[in-house]
């Protein structure tokens, strides 16, 4: 498994990944870091000494240069820990959790026990603690998806209207759901990369902004009284909750303006898969041995014989997912089955191709790891790369082998594990063609009536991936599932209405909410 510190760490082409350093290279204040090697004594009389202050370092002073911050939980856990959760569940705040489906996976592997399973026994562990509701973060993927697909559609045709140089930049497109990845391309590499960079959020921040933009909002909360926490399988991913970019002004949303002025996460904390398990063990809880509580089904994919569902690639499906959208929409061609993915340099680097009247139109390529991504980068910066779309993940083998997941239990080889979490996330797709067609009615709608008004992206990662309407339509489904008690009733209302607010979404959800 990969080292319990940031990926973004590698530089070099011979390993993915160095030990912490032991100075962090950030300078607060005039202070510089403490070197490692002996210095001469220089003795000054006659100087009254002086105690610096304290300076308390943030996730947001973090370069990604050497690990030595996210690698250091004091500093690191400072406003993303256990305790930090903990106190704002007795605070009595509105505490929402997000579950991303490649920690559900590593429970199940730890436990022993299927993902829907694990899922069911986390929602009442958590409840039990006082969270309000548990999500299921494959559901903002799927949105996620959505877009992605749309921006890709975008860019290609762009490449292919012009000769000039500013549409040809358009492609490749990287993808951006990867923080240790952003962080290194924003600090490393620069301007030449950036541009090509996909501006679809993440899955988390994507339900972020549907939590805290939308259901506070719509309940009459102000932002500041819900704490969302997020559980992942990456370090990195506390990175990018933190970012500026993911921070609103109270009452920019149209609330109360008690607090206007006051910056709010869209994403208050990240959880490990590591970290909960570490909760787990101090509640000293029996996780085999807890009920299974009913799932927060209006936002959480399973279908309605109680499957998870969603979508193949245990990184999200970034590149598999587009790369069938594109062939028909495209080329009108229809990929069933499961895609040919050749192998090569290693399995962490693979590509995908399309081919048509013996003419290759598409392809393809998934870069894990850093040693691979150097590869990717040299032939964007030297204009030679032939790929359309790139899926690139920091960490070797993936999401799946995250720095904050479980680690192997004795005995058993980071391999092994891995291979284990590869087939239990599998069974969470067994019900994917409803995600699938959940996507491709959406495309088909939105075509025929222009993109969802509102979808703008701000740069790399940073737009809103649906439009307001979108984000309204799953407000409506939450509120009345958490907070009005009526459910799918409720639910119906919200169709109604959406009859006449949108009625090319409505024929797209219409099989979830009856």
């Amino acid at each position: 498994m990969s080292e319990k510190f940031s990926p973004t760490l590698r530089i070099g082409d011979l390993s993915d990944f160095i030990a912490p350093s032991q100075a962090c290279v950030v300078s607060l204040k005039g202070l510089k870091a403490t070197p490692n090697k002996p210095e001469p004594q220089v003795k000054i009389s006659n100087v009254k000494s002086q105690q610096a202050e304290p300076v308390k370092i943030s996730l947001k002073d973090c370069l990604a240069c050497s690990g030595c911050i996210t690698s250091a939980e004091t500093v690191m856990l400072e406003k993303q820990s256990l305790d930090e959760f903990l106190s704002n569940i007795n605070k009595r705040k509105a505490v929402i959790v997000s579950l991303s489906p490649q920690s559900r996976a590593s429970f199940a592997s730890h436990f022993g026990i299927p993902p829907l399973q694990v899922f069911k026994k986390l929602t009442t562990f958590l409840k039990s603690l006082g969270v309000k509701a548990v999500f299921d973060i494959s559901c903002s993927r799927d949105l996620t998806l959505i877009e992605t697909c749309n921006e890709f559609i975008t860019r290609y045709k762009q490449s292919q209207a012009t000769d000039d140089e500013k549409s040809k930049s358009s492609l490749p497109m990287l993808s951006s759901s990867c923080p240790g990845w952003i962080c290194y391309a924003e600090k490393q590499l620069g301007s030449y990369i950036l541009p090509y960079i996909s501006s679809v959020k993440s899955p988390q921040q994507s339900m972020g902004a549907i939590i805290k933009h939308h259901i506070c909002q719509t309940m009459g909360f102000r932002p500041e009284e819900v704490y969302h926490v997020t559980v992942m399988p990456c370090y990195d991913k506390k990175l990018e909750a933190a970012r500026e970019d993911f921070l609103f002004q109270a009452g920019s949303d149209g609330g109360s303006q008690e607090d206007a002025g006051v910056c709010i996460p869209e994403v208050d904390s990240v959880l490990t898969s590591g970290e909960v398990l570490e909760l787990i063990q101090l509640k000293e809880v029996d996780f085999k041995a807890l009920e299974e509580s009913p799932l927060d089904r209006l936002l959480t994919n399973v279908d309605d014989g109680g499957h998870l569902y969603g979508v193949t690639g245990g990184s999200g499906g970034y590149a598999e997912t587009v790369f069938r959208y594109a062939a028909k929409v495209l080329f009108g061609r229809e990929i069933a089955g499961p895609l040919d993915f050749r192998i090569i340099r290693n399995s962490d680097f693979r590509e995908l191709a399309l081919e048509v009247e013996g003419r290759t139109v598409l392809k393809f390529a998934l870069c894990y790891g850093f040693q691979n991504l150097q590869n990717i980068v040299r032939k964007v910066k030297m204009l030679k790369c032939d790929y359309q779309y790139v899926e690139i993940m920091a960490c070797p083998s993936g999401c799946l082998n995250g720095g904050g997941q479980i680690k192997p239990k004795p005995g058993q080889s980071p391999k092994d594990l891995i291979k284990s979490l590869e087939a239990i996330y599998m069974e969470n797709t067994t019900s994917k063609r409803v995600a699938e067609r959940k996507v491709a009615r959406f495309q088909k709608n939105i075509s025929k009536r222009g993109s969802v008004e509102g979808s703008t992206k701000k740069g790399y990662g940073y737009g809103y991936p649906v439009g307001p309407i979108l984000l309204g339509f799953f407000v409506f489904v939450v509120v009345g599932s958490l907070f009005t008690g009526r459910g799918r009733a409720f639910a119906k209302e919200a169709k109604s209405f959406l009859v006449k607010a949108a009625p090319n979404l409505v024929e797209i959800f219409s099989e979830d909410i009856g």
